[in-house]
């Protein structure tokens, strides 16, 4: 759904469309510029097309029992889902690993009261969760279609410690359909041939991301709408309105090894057979819309997903669903979120208040879980943030305060190499006060300050602490938006040539690499991203940590200094055995400075110990107490010592103020430069002169200590 008219669908040539219930009829119009003509495409030719059109017409558009998979709470499991005639009761399904299903587990569906369909035909929902499954193993599985057994169909497990993903986005199955959901012969023609030209691009999209996965790929990730007829706006507000759309939808024979997990979107939000065709993992009643359920997450390997049915505003509860479920889950290294709103996209629903007041919500919590990435759809064209940390809301508005300024800003269309200027749209020298006003929210949303200075090893960012935003293009070609005319200063990268795409994302234990395609040419239209995490490791760590926590009780047998020492290092290497990104030098820096802190105790002495008289040279050593300024820079802070009559100067510096994990610099220059200093950080400074007397360092008093924001 979208506030602006759809400009570039042509009405007319989709009127042409409408009584075709055949291919031949529909390759005799000329198609709008809005969707993807399926018949156009390179997989259409050698009566392809002529032939999924058969094939819709006798059986896909009637069939309402077309099972779906789900990602399991785990690995070891699967969900299924599908439609059955009540009439013929309860249904079962069984699973084995072998064609014959011979020893198959066999299990009894739950069901729940689903659809009744335009024919007065009542379905009934049947879930199944299979469970124990082991990794690296190819199941075969069949279930009951009104009493009768399917023929057996594959599921395989990965091996357990590296996968893959496809991401997809707004397959909005029937949207290419431009007629209103009368209930007419006309527009029920209309959205069966829409629905057959969604779906075989929709097929043609997800074959050739298997293919590029080498069949390998784990599941599918969609960021919402799976289809396009919501319950309102269906015709007489029928329930039934969208399940040709669901046909459609789960026609791709890919489906029938490949759970999908799904996100709930504005067109998905107010039917409630999308709860009925998809059988979820660890559903909560929180972020729930009272429609089609709450927030939901599984994990994969190494990677927890949380998936956020946004379509229910109340940010409160998802942030205690995202809380909950880290909380739970914290021995995943990766944390991915997917919702359906392009908070940080590039295209016509990005500028929107209600977008950008969403965004201003979540970043917080996203960012305060360490979420990694987040994962969207809802605006039709492909975008890819930078790293970004700590956005903020400039100021107040409204959901439509700028619905008028938005459609004239788009009224000249995209311009996707323009980042500042937009000629022919909303110009930044307009007299007009709503247009300043809107160009005025436009800058405060850029969040330029939110742009994260990250450490990059060729297209790859290490150990970033910010958050990535990712907005996925059409999946199915059935409706393409336009990139908004300025881009935004946090768009690392933007694409729109209405074209359907794809990602594929790989998973490993340190890296998570995202490479993104289009469907016409199988090009990529973006560079491969990663973000890595050169996590040390920290088996040795935890075990001297788990040696040291014996000397605690025994803390009164050492000398107050020594054990202060010892203390501040095991508080030190606990914090970095606990720190999902840390990374192999402060693990190994850790644990050496713990290990020294152990060998450094000094038992108390049990006599008075003698006396040490200074010589008569150190006594008359005077060592004025040391003054310095600081100067901030990229990652670096520079100290400006006031000279001294002294042999050198001392420099110690820490993250606090107390001066934990600090540092020391010994030079004999009045200007020293500190370096790889984390950005955005606090540096704490104090300085300190020393003389050299007969090869000993005799130190003054230190200076105050100086603090500096690291740029």
């Amino acid at each position: 759904m979208r506030k602006f008219m759809w400009k570039k669908a042509a009405a007319a040539a989709m009127t042409a469309t409408i009584l075709a219930t055949s291919a031949t009829v529909l390759q005799a119009a000329a198609p709008p510029d809005g969707y993807t003509n399926a018949q156009d495409t390179v997989e259409a030719y050698g009566g392809a097309y002529s032939n999924w059109m058969t094939k819709w017409n006798s059986t896909i558009s009637k069939d309402r029992e077309q099972i779906s998979l789900s990602p399991g709470s785990d690995n070891s499991s699967v969900n299924f889902a599908w439609y059955t005639k009540k009439s013929a009761g309860v249904q079962k399904l069984k699973i084995a690993e072998n064609k014959r299903l011979t020893n198959a587990k066999v299990y009894e569906a739950e069901q729940t009261k689903a659809v009744t369909d335009k024919d007065e035909t009542e379905y009934v929902s049947n879930k199944v969760i299979a469970t124990d499954l082991k990794a690296n193993t190819t199941y075969y599985y069949s279930y009951q279609k009104d009493g009768q057994w399917t023929a057996p169909e594959k599921y395989t497990t990965d091996n357990g410690s590296k996968f893959s993903f496809i991401f997809v986005g707004d397959p909005q199955i029937g949207s290419s359909n431009e007629l209103k959901g009368a209930a007419t012969e006309e527009f029920y023609n209309a959205q069966s041939a829409a629905v057959a030209n969604d779906a075989f691009n929709w097929n043609t999209t997800l074959n050739q991301a298997m293919e590029k996965t080498g069949n390998k790929a784990s599941f599918v990730l969609s960021s919402g709408d799976q289809i396009q007829s919501t319950k309102k706006k269906s015709p007489n507000k029928a329930a039934w309105g969208s399940e040709i759309e669901y046909s459609g939808y789960l026609s791709p024979d890919v489906l029938k090894n490949l759970p999908v997990a799904t996100t709930v979107g504005n067109h998905d939000a107010d039917n409630a057979n999308y709860t009925y065709h998809f059988n979820t993992a660890n559903a909560s009643e929180l972020g729930s819309n009272g429609k089609v359920g709450g927030d939901y997450w599984f994990k994969h390997d190494n990677a927890l997903f949380i998936m956020l049915n946004t379509q229910d505003t109340n940010v409160e509860e998802h942030r205690q669903f995202i809380e909950q479920t880290v909380a739970a889950n914290k021995d995943c290294k990766w944390r991915i979120v997917t919702l359906h709103q392009d908070i940080y996209g590039s295209a016509e629903h990005s500028n929107e208040p209600e977008i950008t007041n969403l965004r201003y919500q979540l970043t917080p919590i996203f960012e305060q879980n360490d979420i990694d990435a987040v994962l969207t759809g809802h605006d039709h064209a492909y975008s890819r943030s930078k790293m970004l940390l700590g956005g903020t809301k400039a100021n107040d508005y409204t959901d439509n305060e700028f619905d008028a300024e938005l459609e004239k800003d788009m009224d000249a269309g995209e311009n996707p190499t323009t980042k500042t200027v937009a000629p022919g749209n909303i110009k930044n020298d307009s007299t007009d006060e709503k247009d300043q006003k809107y160009l005025t929210y436009l800058k405060s949303i850029m969040d330029e300050k939110a742009i994260e200075t990250v450490k990059k090893q060729g297209s790859s960012v290490i150990n970033p602490e910010g958050v990535l935003y990712m907005t996925a293009g059409s999946s199915s070609g059935s409706k393409y938006y336009d990139l908004v005319p300025r881009q935004q200063t946090y768009i690392a990268h933007r694409w729109q040539e209405d074209v359907p795409t794809y990602s594929v994302v790989d998973v490993t234990e340190n890296s998570l690499t995202i490479n993104t395609y289009r469907t016409d040419n199988d090009e990529k239209i973006d560079e491969t991203f990663s973000i890595t995490k050169s996590k040390g490791d920290t088996t040795s760590l935890n075990a001297e940590i788990k040696a040291s926590e014996s000397i605690v009780k025994q803390k009164d047998a050492y000398t107050t200094e020594s054990y202060r020492v010892f203390e501040q290092a095991l508080t030190g290497a606990k914090e970095v055995a606990a720190d999902k990104k840390a990374t192999k030098d402060e693990v190994e820096n850790a644990l050496k400075v713990l290990t020294n802190a152990k060998a450094g105790l000094e038992k108390k002495a049990t006599t008075k110990p003698a006396t040490v008289k200074k010589s008569t040279a150190e006594k008359k050593v005077v060592v004025a107490k040391a003054s310095a300024k600081l100067k901030a820079g990229k990652k670096k802070v520079t100290v400006k010592i006031k000279k001294a009559s002294v042999s050198g100067y001392q420099i110690k510096y820490a993250s606090n103020k107390n001066f934990k994990k600090a540092k020391t610099r010994n030079t004999r220059k009045t200007i020293y430069t500190i370096k790889s200093l984390r950005s955005k950080k606090k540096c704490y400074v104090k300085v300190r002169a020393y003389k050299i007397v007969k090869g000993k360092k005799i130190y003054g008093s230190y200076s105050k200590v100086l603090k500096v924001t690291v740029k």
